[in-house]
């Protein structure tokens, strides 16, 4: 049988901080690209906002309201998106994905690794990748 995860090994330090910083956030004014994913499971909302420059990420809006692990993933998308095109964001939504399941040792960001407790958690992967979904939806509008 599984040995069942706390809350302390789930929820530690570096994401409880992550998640604190992505409050202080706030949306951009006449963004370029902006969308908003819900998770209806659990309640967890993201709305990012983008601006680009030469087709670069130049700004990021963010009001994130859920768990700790979905606000903490927005703030991190927030913070490595600045200065990387929308396809880069798109391919570390998938490299994500495959370290989350396991099948991709260390993620393209190495700020990513904070979820590493997450991993043996299926249904909380959602948490993590819905600023994700977020900024895939933006981009394809």
């Amino acid at each position: 049988m599984p040995r069942l995860m706390d809350a302390k090994e789930l929820y530690q330090k570096d994401i409880i901080d992550l998640s604190r910083r992505s409050r202080l956030r706030l949306p951009i004014e006449n963004p370029g690209y902006s969308a908003r994913v819900d998770n209806p499971l659990c309640g967890d909302r993201v709305i990012l906002d983008f601006n680009l420059e030469n087709k670069l990420i130049k700004d990021v809006g963010l009001r994130a309201r859920g768990c700790a692990l979905c606000e903490a993933a927005a703030e991190v998308l927030a913070v490595q998106a600045v200065g990387r095109n929308s396809d880069d964001i798109i391919d570390t939504y998938e490299d994500l994905k495959a370290y989350l399941l396991g099948t991709v040792a260390i993620p393209k960001w190495s700020s990513l690794k904070v979820f590493s407790p997450v991993k043996p958690i299926v249904s909380r992967h959602e948490c993590v990748l819905l600023p994700f979904d977020a900024a895939k939806k933006a981009f394809s509008m």
